[in-house]
C-alpha cells in the first residue's frame, strides 16, 4: 500500500459513532491530514443522522474538504443519505475488501463505517486503506460517468 497524501478531510458521527469519531480525528491529525469535525453534539445525546451526512457532503461537493467521513450505527442510512447528493460517491465499508473496491473502482469521496458493526481497529485500518487506495480510472471512470448521467437524469 502507499502513503496517503495530505487529505482534507471532514467528519462526522450520530450519537453511536462519538466515540470512533474522536479515535479516528486523533488518528487523521497523527498522520498529517486537516480534519474538520462538524459534529456538534457529544456523549449520548441522540441526533438524526441525515442534516449530520448532508453538511459533511456538502463540504466536499463544495470544496472546503476532498473528502467525507460518516460513522453511525449501522451506517446504512448514512450511505443511503449521502448517496442522494449530486457528486457523492459514498461507499459503505466494514472490511478492508470492500474499502479496495469503493476507492479503486468507484472513486469515493465519502466513506460510511457503521460502528456498530467494526472494532475501532478495523475502523482505522479501514481509514487507512481508503486514504491510500488510489482509483484506477479505464473501465471504472467509463462507469462514473454513467453514474454521473444518471444523476443528472439521463440514460446512461
Amino acid at each position: 500500500m502507499r502513503k496517503a497524501e495530505h487529505v482534507r478531510i471532514a467528519i462526522t458521527s450520530d450519537h453511536n459513532g462519538v466515540d470512533l469519531k474522536e479515535r479516528l480525528v486523533n488518528w487523521l491529525a497523527d498522520h498529517g491530514h486537516d480534519v474538520d469535525d462538524r459534529a456538534s453534539h457529544v456523549g449520548d445525546e441522540i441526533v438524526d443522522y441525515p442534516p449530520l451526512c448532508v453538511d459533511v457532503c456538502r463540504q466536499v461537493v463544495d470544496g472546503p474538504a476532498d473528502r467525507a467521513i460518516v460513522l453511525g450505527g449501522s451506517g446504512q442510512g448514512e450511505a443511503i443519505t449521502c448517496n442522494k447528493i449530486r457528486g457523492i460517491r459514498a461507499g459503505l465499508c466494514q472490511d478492508l475488501f470492500s474499502t479496495r473496491i469503493s476507492r479503486g473502482n468507484n472513486n469515493s469521496n465519502v466513506l460510511v463505517i457503521g460502528a456498530k458493526v467494526v472494532t475501532p481497529e478495523l475502523a482505522v485500518q479501514i481509514v487507512e486503506t481508503w486514504l491510500e487506495t488510489p482509483f484506477k480510472g479505464g473501465v471504472h471512470q467509463r462507469r462514473l460517468d454513467q453514474i454521473a448521467a444518471v444523476e443528472q437524469g439521463e440514460t446512461p
